[in-house]
């Protein structure tokens, strides 16, 4: 999934779309591809894709496969691939990972540690 850009994503590629119009509190669990539209709070644990889209926002620590982040997470990011923070996205949290690509114009306060891929995937 290291291919992935978060600009060539379609709704077709998620198997569950949360939208714009939800307020979620609680645990997330899911395997497949989930993106993001409204408010999540708690927690997110994932084995697969995750992406918060731009007008979403999300107060969570977040562990997953890869994370898309285009709109706003307060929270600390562990993934065991890679990290994507767009020109729209903004990251309030430490992230652990062995990729991170920030494009120009994001917003990222916190720490990176980068990892090799087996000692992420372990903590996991």
């Amino acid at each position: 999934m290291t291919d992935i850009h978060n600009d060539v994503l379609e709704d077709e590629d998620f198997d569950t779309i949360l939208s714009s119009d939800i307020d979620f509190t609680g645990t997330l669990y899911f395997e497949k591809p989930f993106l993001i539209r409204g408010k999540v709070s708690g927690e997110i644990s994932a084995t697969s894709l995750l992406v918060v889209d731009e007008a979403a926002v999300v107060d969570a620590n977040i562990n997953a496969t890869t994370v898309v982040i285009r709109g706003v997470v307060t929270g600390n990011v562990t993934v065991s691939d890679r990290v994507e923070l767009s020109n729209t996205g903004k990251l309030t949290g430490n992230v652990i990972a062995p990729e991170i690509c920030m494009e120009t114009g994001c917003i990222f306060n916190g720490y990176c540690t980068m990892t090799d891929r087996k000692a992420v995937e372990q903590s996991i």
